[in-house]
């Protein structure tokens, strides 16, 4: 049963992206071929800065849209370990 990843990446231009994955490193080294998505493919390289794991891909999924509806600010403190 594979572990299901949300991650979050700075890209060159200091925004962020969010996204899901089964492979953490192999998913890196997409986005930073500029194969990933469409967001990233202008805005490398890439680094990640922050994932969680989950063990179903509906958990993770249902983590990374209510990441994705965080502002900067809240995700700034997510990856800095701030509890809200």
């Amino acid at each position: 049963m594979a572990e299901h990843f949300i991650y979050i990446l700075e890209c060159a231009d200091g925004t962020f992206y969010t996204g899901y994955t089964t492979d953490l490193d192999r998913r890196l080294a997409v986005h930073n071929t500029g194969k990933g998505a469409k967001y990233t493919r202008n805005r490398l390289p890439v680094r990640r800065i922050y994932s969680e794991s989950f063990p179903t891909k509906r958990e993770a999924m249902q983590r990374e849209y209510a990441i994705k509806q965080l502002t900067r600010k809240e995700k700034e403190q997510l990856i800095k370990g701030v509890k809200a």
